[in-house]
């Protein structure tokens, strides 16, 4: 029998268990068979909540994480952050043991995490700590488009001073090793300048000059297909174009904007370097809408199929 994938629902208190409970009964979603980590009890009132059917009822397998305690939906808290990282740990388990097939993920949130005592930020540093590996990367995928980022989850203010280009020089080689997995034309990799016009010749930064330029011309020695820096304002219409096959940003959303503009709802997030697939949604907790029943699973179902795809021999 093949391998099930591994379907996390994300924060209890947010969209997570909605977008699972209508993936699952989207035919758009590929026919392979999934299980599904998270509290039973969460998933059984969503679905009688919105009318949707559990996933027992569907035949789908769980594996019930419960809560420690009751939560509010659409509020942050401890129980709620504590139960979506137990339930995506178990999965990564079975992902890295081999007993599912990739690892697909809904929404976490950071507030929940941060009150269960966690200090991860989010799925890529979990995911990486949970496998012992550490060259990893998040890159989207959506619009034509596929863009890894050398910086994720830090203030505007810090994006400078994380720049390296030891680290610029990591991702790019990342990104170039796994392109052929994702059916790339090729293994053109563009760097994303950090300041207007990538700099001016240093007139609106030293950046490029210092790090991005440097390395890659080193990559390029090395053989790799590297180019720019190029100004953030033209490059993603170029990549979009087809002129490039990935696209490595400077920072979280300079690289997410262009990708949800041109696909939102509909792009996958991908941690590149873990030893299983790991896919996730292009959207968070939602908690603003969590008791409307208007939760849009379109993400997820491309994510699963991306997965899916993925992880073809």
């Amino acid at each position: 029998m093949p391998l099930p994938l591994a379907l996390t629902i994300g924060d209890p208190a947010g969209i997570g268990p909605e977008v699972v409970l209508r993936a699952l009964a989207s035919p758009d979603r590929p026919r392979v068979p999934v299980r599904v980590y998270g509290p039973l009890a969460v998933l059984r009132e969503r679905a009688a909540r919105f009318g949707l059917s559990d996933p027992t009822a569907m035949g789908v397998e769980t594996v019930d994480v419960p809560l420690a305690e009751p939560i509010a939906l659409g509020v942050v808290s401890a129980a709620g952050g504590r139960t979506a990282a137990e339930s995506v740990l178990r999965a990564a388990a079975d992902a890295r043991e081999g007993r599912v097939r990739a690892l697909v993920t809904a929404p976490l949130n950071k507030e929940s995490l941060a009150a269960a005592g966690y200090a991860w930020p989010g799925h890529t540093e979990m995911l990486a700590e949970s496998a012992g590996v550490s060259d990893v990367a998040m890159m989207f995928v959506g619009g034509g488009l596929r863009v890894a980022l050398l910086t994720i989850h830090l203030p505007l203010r810090a994006v400078a001073d994380a720049l390296t280009r030891d680290e610029a020089m990591r991702v790019v080689r990342l990104v170039h090793r796994e392109l052929p997995r994702f059916r790339a034309a090729g293994r053109r990799v563009a760097l994303c300048a950090l300041n207007p016009h990538a700099g001016e010749g240093g007139r609106f930064g030293l950046e490029e000059q210092a790090v991005l330029a440097p390395a890659a011309r080193q990559l390029r020695d090395e053989g790799l297909d590297v180019h720019g820096p190029f100004p953030a304002d033209s490059l993603f219409a170029r990549a979009a174009r087809g002129e490039f096959d990935a696209v490595v940003a400077a920072y979280h959303d300079q690289g997410l904007i262009p990708v949800k503009l041109l696909a939102f709802g509909r792009a996958v997030n991908v941690t590149l370097g873990l030893p299983f697939v790991r896919t996730s949604v292009d959207h968070g907790t939602g908690f603003d809408i969590v008791e409307k029943g208007v939760a849009d699973p379109g993400s997820l179902v491309e994510a699963m199929r991306l997965a899916v795809d993925l992880t073809e021999p």
